[in-house]
């Protein structure tokens, strides 16, 4: 199997992996970066647990090469907080009780971020049409959807 070799931005850091050119960028958060807030859920992209930003985009890792990331700028839930500060979305998520099991909370504030990038005011509908993507077994949506729609009301009111 061939390696290549990877550069890419990871939480802010530069990062330079080997990879087999079939490697996951899942498979390589999870067992070489050892960043493990992205799950493996379905593997076929369609629950959403793996969502991870690329250059700012909600992506599901477990549907992308890692060699298909090189020069990107990715983000994982693990590099959202800023030293002992946590982002707003993470804040809204334990405030609101939008957390239970938490299999599926990094992909779902990943999937939120990318929203509020593109939209820092999205009306309820966009928030449920953003977050339809990813599959929550525990809460429902009804919290989560409270839960981001307080933290675009905190950003907003921080801007």
């Amino acid at each position: 199997m061939e390696q290549l070799k990877v550069k890419f931005q990871i939480n802010g850091e530069a990062a330079e992996v080997q990879v087999k050119s079939s490697e996951t960028l899942l498979e390589t958060l999870r067992e070489r970066l050892e960043l493990t807030g992205a799950k493996e859920g379905c593997g076929l992209g369609a629950c959403g647990s793996c969502t991870v930003l690329v250059d700012g985009v909600p992506t599901r890792s477990c549907l992308v090469l890692t060699a298909e990331v090189n020069g990107a700028d990715i983000t994982t839930i693990e590099g959202l907080a800023e030293e002992t500060k946590l982002d707003p979305l993470q804040e809204s998520f334990m405030e609101k009780g939008a957390v239970q099991c938490g299999f599926c909370t990094s992909g779902m504030i990943l999937t939120a971020k990318g929203l509020l990038n593109r939209n820092p005011q999205p009306t309820r509908d966009d928030v449920i049409r953003s977050i339809s993507s990813n599959v929550c077994r525990c809460t429902g949506y009804k919290k989560i959807v409270e839960a981001v729609e307080a933290a675009a009301a905190l950003e907003t009111r921080e801007s």
